[in-house]
């Protein structure tokens, strides 16, 4: 049989040989790192029997699948530790997750707790010194709900139950005495999983519902080298420094509140930073062709049914009832700005009709996921929608990724992109589904763009492009999308009269830049550590007079600065001027004014830069000058 490996090179093999002896007779090396493989573009186990011609990928640590396999593995570990440890706690899922993995268990009335976790990663490094190998086996639904019944693992029973109506066998891997009900795909054995911190508790009620038991989830990392541990531990802590939570309180951007919580309070610093933010989404709007709508907050049933939001998203919304009628508070613009099209007929000549708004969105999110600005229950959403004709697909997608390119480059990301395909819960015909793909994938394409495939996870009605942006830390952010639509156009009948005189029926894209103008400023509070470049810092200067006799030198001073655009503050407090630097320091201002009697006589100003340190004395025009050009240019 033939394989094609990855970059396209053909090879052949004996029919029946499994992916693990593919990788051997490549490399050994190969071999050693290999964690899965990917065939057809399908994630499998290296021990999956190749024998037909294919397309294999063997994913080591350096891939993302063969990370998740990595970990995943690595969650089995700690569960066998913990039934070694603890055989009366029940066992519930362990999933891999972005940058490690979790384990759901039913520890009864006692959680574990930091000398649990010590006593785990003890009992894991045992278990990897056996060098314990995961076989894989499956049962049918009736052996698999009896073994799982003789290992007393009800949690177990409940999930096999789920798939026993679908009569397809059921999947199991062991490694020694422990036996985990799982679909994989695992490593060939626990050896190379050499390095792992087991690195926080919480509560999780099982399956997400308040309604069910709270469960212990205990989160951990595993990496193949002690070394890249201690840089992602180093990493971790790094970030708690940068908390965004912590650094809003500290520089009194924003609050949340107990009386609301995922609603988060914005203060009159942090209103100041979402405003700037606000104030460049328009001007490059502007400067798109875009125009600028409103949308009501709330809108009635009959408009979600119709959108398709009442069935595949119901659950996510929050509703009420006036005049006996059904309403929802929205959790997307887009059937809004639908609605701001159909308010009177279109000609081909005003195509692409692009609208952008700026909603304020609410979203039902479960309690134990709100986190911060990250994850809340409301947002403002930097939408905009473009109705299009077909011929206009390709050049409106490279404009808004020209337009993503551009925001974030400003902000100094750097981002990758993922196509996500159709869904199982999707609307419409494949074949429209198949050309809204391809337009994503040659638009990028010609645009030199590499792309990740994420299939199925598009959205309900229509395929999408996600841009993943990465921080100071080496973290991702998934923020600006494009969304490609079909369905919604056709299921709200918009139309336009093309150049035959004929109504035709326009193509819609859904996209944002920021994603959250909430979650956004959360990212940029981490990725700057609160120390945001002048133009969206909320006090771009703090003035310092080193005794009350300079305060009417200071507030002349400030008048200029302030009719140059300038956000400025005075302290004025009767404090030394090396607490008063140490303050404004604290509060990560980008400049620092010292006026002391030397200042006044020789009419300049002592600055201090956040990033430069002393600068010397300058006159108040030429401070003037070379900040404006900072703000103007938007200089990092």
């Amino acid at each position: 049989m033939k394989v094609t490996l990855k970059g396209g090179e053909i090879r052949e093999f004996e029919n029946g040989i499994s992916v693990a002896d593919i990788a051997k007779e490549i490399s050994m090396g190969l071999f050693r790192n290999a964690c899965s493989c990917r065939i057809n573009g399908e994630v499998r186990d290296l021990r999956t029997i190749v024998d037909n011609d294919c397309e294999l990928e063997i994913l080591t640590f350096d891939d993302e699948d063969g990370k998740r396999t990595f970990n995943h593995t690595a969650s089995h570990i700690m569960a066998q530790a913990v039934k070694r440890l603890y055989p009366e706690v029940k066992l519930t899922i362990g999933p891999a997750i972005e940058n490690g993995f979790y384990y759901d268990f039913d520890c009864g009335e006692k959680p574990f707790g930091p000398d649990d976790l010590a006593k785990l990663e003890a009992e894991m490094k045992k278990i990897v010194k056996e060098g314990l190998e995961l076989e894989k086996f499956e049962l049918s639904p009736n052996d698999a709900i009896a073994l799982m019944r003789e290992k007393d693992e009800p949690y177990k029973v409940e999930l096999i139950h789920e798939h026993a109506e679908k009569g397809e066998p059921i999947s199991f891997y062991k490694q020694g005495e422990f036996t985990e009900l799982c679909a994989g795909p695992h490593l060939m054995s626990v050896s190379p999983v050499k390095a792992f911190k087991l690195t926080q508790t919480t509560g999780a009620y099982w399956r997400g519902d308040a309604k069910n038991k709270m469960l212990c989830r205990v989160y951990g990392t595993a990496f193949p080298k002690a070394s890249m541990l201690e840089e992602y531990l180093t990493m971790l802590e790094e970030a708690k420094k940068r908390d965004h939570r912590k650094i809003g309180k500290e520089l009194e951007l924003f609050t949340i509140m107990e009386e609301g919580p995922g609603f988060p309070f914005f203060l009159p610093k942090g209103m100041i930073l979402k405003n700037t933010l606000v104030d460049y989404w328009r001007e490059i709007h502007r400067e798109a062709g875009y125009d600028e709508i409103q949308s009501p907050m709330m809108l009635n049933r009959a408009l979600w049914e119709r959108s398709g939001h009442w069935d595949h998203y119901k659950e996510n919304m929050y509703t009420t009832v006036i005049d006996d009628t059904d309403f929802a508070v929205k959790p997307m613009n887009c059937p809004g700005g639908i609605l701001v099209y159909k308010t009177k007929m279109h000609s081909y000549k005003e195509l692409p009709l692009r609208m952008g708004e700026l909603g304020l969105v609410h979203r039902h999110e479960l309690s134990g996921a709100l986190h911060g600005l990250m994850r809340v229950r409301c947002f403002t959403q930097d939408d905009a929608h473009i109705f299009m004709t077909r011929e206009q697909i390709k050049d409106e997608i490279k404009g808004v990724v020209s337009l993503i390119d551009k925001v974030y480059s400003t902000f100094g990301f750097e981002y990758h992109i993922e196509l996500s395909t159709q869904p199982e819960d999707s609307m419409g015909a494949k074949e429209d589904w198949d050309i809204a793909t391809d337009a994503l994938r040659n638009a990028i394409t010609e645009l030199g763009y590499d792309y990740e495939v994420n299939e199925g996870d598009g959205a309900f009605y229509g395929p999408k492009l996600d841009f993943h942006l990465t921080d100071c830390l080496g973290r991702t952010w998934q923020c600006g999308t494009i969304q490609l639509d079909f369905q919604l156009p056709e299921r709200f009948e918009l139309e336009y009269i093309g150049s035959d005189g004929e109504k035709h029926r326009p193509i819609m894209i859904h996209r944002v830049v920021f994603g959250s103008i909430e979650r956004f400023i959360g990212i940029l509070t981490e990725h700057f550590a609160g120390a945001f470049p002048t133009w969206l810092a909320p006090v771009q200067v703090k003035m310092l007079p080193i005794a009350d006799r300079h305060l009417d030198r200071i507030y002349e001073i400030k008048k200029r600065l302030e009719a140059a655009g300038i956000r400025v503050e005075v302290d004025d407090r009767s404090e030394k001027i090396g607490f008063k630097i140490r303050s404004a320091q604290l509060e990560k201002v980008p400049y620092m004014l010292i006026v002391g009697d030397k200042d006044i006589e020789n009419n300049t100003v002592s600055v201090r830069s956040r990033k430069e340190g002393e600068k010397g004395a300058m006159s108040v025009e030429s401070f003037i000058m070379d900040i404006v050009e900072e703000i103007e240019t938007k200089a990092l």
